[in-house]
């Protein structure tokens, strides 16, 4: 038992560091964010949400610069302030913003956010334990090569998150009678849009997939459906 419990330590701090994490982004999200009173977003919300048979999108503003959309632990979606500047000088529009919807919906209707607690304490895990054994034989490196490979493998689960909300969007989208377009023209536009676009950056080590891959998986799923 005792040899187990640098293990369930990393756990149960990788819990409490979570939850905490939950708490602080609710409040922050209380405090900066106002719900979204655009009508061109909320008539393709509406259309999403009847597709859905859900009385309501409720999509909220989070009052910052970046240009992002995100669920929130509780379910709550929402959109940047810096994407809707970016729609009000028509570098976006409201279809490719439906689509950032769509997609946040994806993680909360696939129950990412349960599924990236256990990710996180899972990564946990994985580091204390790599960090034991490899110190063994490569001391100081030990860490850092843990570090590397506790990073990757969170990096390839949040992946193959992202390819499931974009998949769950898609279908979303279309259903809707919006189509796949605008998250196709999105993708495209997203890296000049956050300036991330890390071309040094290996993809095994990326949070997100590359935007070519995210784009051919959806017309692969296109395929499919226009076989049946």
């Amino acid at each position: 038992m005792i040899k187990f419990l640098p293990i369930l330590l990393a756990i149960g701090y990788a819990l409490l560091m979570w939850r905490f994490s939950v708490w602080r982004t609710g409040k922050m999200l209380d405090s900066q964010s106002q719900p979204l009173t655009d009508p061109a977003i909320t008539r393709l919300a509406d259309r999403m949400a009847q597709a859905l048979e859900i009385p309501t999108i409720k999509v909220n503003v989070f009052e910052i610069d970046a240009v992002n959309g995100l669920a929130a632990p509780d379910g709550r979606i929402f959109l940047t302030r810096g994407f809707m500047n970016r729609k009000a000088r028509g570098e976006v529009s409201a279809e490719e913003l439906a689509s950032v919807i769509a997609h946040e919906l994806g993680h909360v209707a696939l129950g990412h956010t349960r599924r990236r607690m256990i990710d996180f304490t899972g990564q946990n895990a994985v580091f204390v334990m790599l960090s034991a054994l490899l110190n063994r034989f490569i001391p100081v490196l030990g860490v850092w090569i843990a570090n590397l490979i506790s990073t990757a493998l969170m990096a390839r689960m949040s992946r193959r998150d992202e390819f499931e909300a974009d998949a769950y969007a898609s279908a979303l989208l279309v259903k809707a009678g919006i189509g796949t377009a605008p998250q196709k023209s999105l993708f495209r536009k997203l890296e000049a849009l956050t300036n991330t676009s890390g071309p040094g950056v290996p993809a095994w080590l990326l949070s997100h997939p590359r935007t070519d891959d995210r784009i051919r998986a959806i017309e692969a799923a296109e395929i499919r459906w226009q076989a049946r």
